[in-house]
């Protein structure tokens, strides 16, 4: 298995990502966990696998240095138009992950690492490269597709014999993400190196809820009810994805 990218895929992944509920839900929170910790100062960020953009884009227009880091042409491309279209700047470097200490010198306040994790054949080799580009005084934003949820959404739909076969990853051409993680094993591969500070779920409830309910949902509201509980101890470790924020030991 090889870590997987998304040079042939970027429209159809930012129509279905991003192009209703469930990016916007991702975004909501992925924001409110970040404005509630980040200081009041302009920071030096890098974006790992930033895709077309949409998060690096937020930051940067609330005044921070942001580096953008893709090894998707199709993804960068449209992140670079996201950010002129907003008279943004930054730097965009098309690259995978393990080309990056090479190329930057200088570790980053901020990185930020959403949604790669599980598309990496060996996610916990990305972590001690995470643990370098961050300073030591800085923060980790880690967001992962959670093993958790994807069991009790199978365990939902009556699908066992999947669930006794062990095989949960997506296929090939899939959008369902090929490395689903389990978030004890992650936080004991974390444990020496990252302290993590807070934790959020992502899509607490919306995934679960019956499609015709989904249909009628306000997204105002959806987004009021998940901000609201993706912290509940009952149901955080439900979301789709889970946000983590961390500081280096």
């Amino acid at each position: 298995m090889n870590d997987r990218h998304f040079d042939e895929l970027a429209t159809r992944f930012a129509e279905k990502i991003y192009g209703g509920a469930k990016g916007a839900i991702r975004l909501a929170v992925l924001q409110a966990d970040l404005a509630e910790t980040l200081p009041d100062r302009p920071l030096r960020i890098l974006d790992i696998g930033a895709g077309l953009g949409h998060m690096a884009l937020w930051l940067a227009q609330r005044g921070h240095h942001l580096t953008l880091a893709e090894p998707a042409a199709p993804m960068l491309d449209g992140a670079r138009a996201r950010f002129a279209e907003a008279g943004q700047t930054a730097t965009f470097i098309q690259a995978p992950w393990q080309d990056l200490l090479g190329q930057l010198t200088e570790p980053y306040d901020l990185v930020l690492c959403h949604a790669v994790l599980e598309w990496l054949a060996e996610p916990e080799s990305i972590l001690p490269v995470l643990h370098q580009l961050t300073a030591p005084s800085g923060w980790l934003s880690l967001a992962f597709y959670n093993r958790d949820a994807l069991v009790y959404r199978n365990l939902l739909k009556g699908h066992f014999r999947k669930l006794r076969s062990n095989r949960l990853e997506g296929e090939k051409q899939s959008l369902t993400p090929q490395k689903p993680l389990d978030p004890r094993e992650l936080k004991a591969q974390l444990d020496p190196m990252w302290q993590v500070e807070s934790e959020s779920g992502v899509r607490v409830f919306h995934d679960y809820m019956p499609k015709e309910f989904q249909a009628k949902a306000e997204i105002l509201d959806l987004l009021e009810m998940e901000l609201a509980h993706r912290r509940h101890p009952s149901f955080a470790g439900l979301g789709r994805y889970l946000h983590w924020i961390c500081r280096p030991r």
